[in-house]
């Protein structure tokens, strides 16, 4: 069953409508009108999200001759991820990146790409997020909520790091506060790898990890820098146990109110976006891991087998329903 409430939002939506009202942003339901795609990403403008939906916007603005374009605001400048998708929802937003952890909130089956290992690598990923026979009915699952997925942007491999010391093995998180998106799925995960689960919303974990409300939180390597995490969690132990998803989901009304032309250009360059933020993902992670290194991050490896042995429960607790393991038989079958 997939959720059809937000919870209440109502309040920010509304502050933030007055905000965004200064902001212009086109009217297309007349002819020869332009639309602005308003987005809201919780990133910098130097993170490979912002780079390659940057890129989308000017390209699509002369794609179309003005017609149609996309303004990036990055910082979570239009508010935290769950804020966005209700901003997305009514109209007051027209795009958003969002993690897949908030989509599961609005349609369980979005969980399945959200487990420890569905994913091998990004190449994988990337493979079946891009698969319509495997993703069509899920994406288009949140329509009646006036939200259209596009697809997903990789968030590569995540890791814990922390402030105190190497993380080796399931026993050393033993008590660990971890910070956790705000989902059961990820809630059960630090669980199961021996952490005391936090939720907290992205912008909080550098100052939460600096006061110590925090012990720790997981991410990539990209994140970890752009964020300057680093500079107050400097242990990055290796523990890979997830390779994480973002989604990039659009009004769907604005999104259909385009004409048929300016629409296939949209399109188009979406997928554009995708390919390159794909190729900066592998790029930035690897100048991310020099800098890190540079600066002082002490990175360890960790028992592999221990940590998919704790984890290897979650598959069975979440795909439980027919549809599910239709998609999660999908994303592994992609791997060979």
């Amino acid at each position: 069953m997939r959720s059809t409430k937000f919870l209440g939002l109502a309040g920010t939506a509304a502050a933030m409508m007055l905000t965004l009202a200064a902001c212009g942003g086109g009217d297309a339901s007349g002819a020869g009108d332009s639309k602005e795609f308003r987005l809201a990403l919780n990133q910098t403008e130097t993170h490979p999200s912002y780079i390659a939906l940057d890129n989308m916007g000017k390209n699509l603005d002369k794609a179309t001759d003005g017609r149609v374009s996309v303004d990036v605001y990055a910082n979570e400048t239009l508010g935290a991820q769950q804020e966005a998708i209700q901003l997305v929802s009514d109209g007051t937003v027209e795009m958003a990146v969002v993690s897949g952890t908030q989509l599961e909130n609005l349609n369980p089956e979005f969980q399945v790409f959200n487990l420890p290992g569905v994913f091998d690598n990004v190449e994988h990923q990337m493979k079946v997020v891009g698969d319509e026979t495997i993703v069509g009915d899920l994406y288009s699952s949140l329509e009646d909520q006036n939200l259209t997925v596009l697809g997903g942007f990789t968030q590569g491999t995540r890791s814990i790091y922390n402030a105190k010391g190497p993380v080796k093995g399931p026993a050393d998180m033993a008590g660990m506060k971890i910070r956790v998106q705000e989902s059961d799925v990820q809630l059960d995960m630090i669980k199961a790898m021996g952490g005391a689960p936090a939720p907290m919303a992205f912008g909080e974990v550098y100052t939460a990890l600096q006061s110590g409300v925090i012990d720790a939180a997981e991410n990539n390597e990209v994140s970890y820098l752009t964020q300057k995490h680093s500079e107050v969690a400097k242990y990055f132990s290796n523990t890979n146990h997830l390779v994480g998803l973002d989604y990039v989901v659009v009004n769907t009304d604005a999104y259909e109110a385009m004409s048929a032309e300016d629409r296939t250009a949209f399109d188009e360059q979406w997928t554009a976006a995708v390919t390159e933020h794909t190729g900066l993902w592998t790029t930035e992670t690897e100048k991310a891991h020099k800098e890190l290194e540079g600066s002082g991050v002490k990175f360890n490896d960790v028992d592999t087998a221990a940590f998919q042995t704790a984890l290897k429960p979650l598959i069975e607790k979440y795909v439980t329903t027919d549809s599910a393991k239709k998609i999660y038989d999908a994303a592994r079958a992609a791997a060979s």
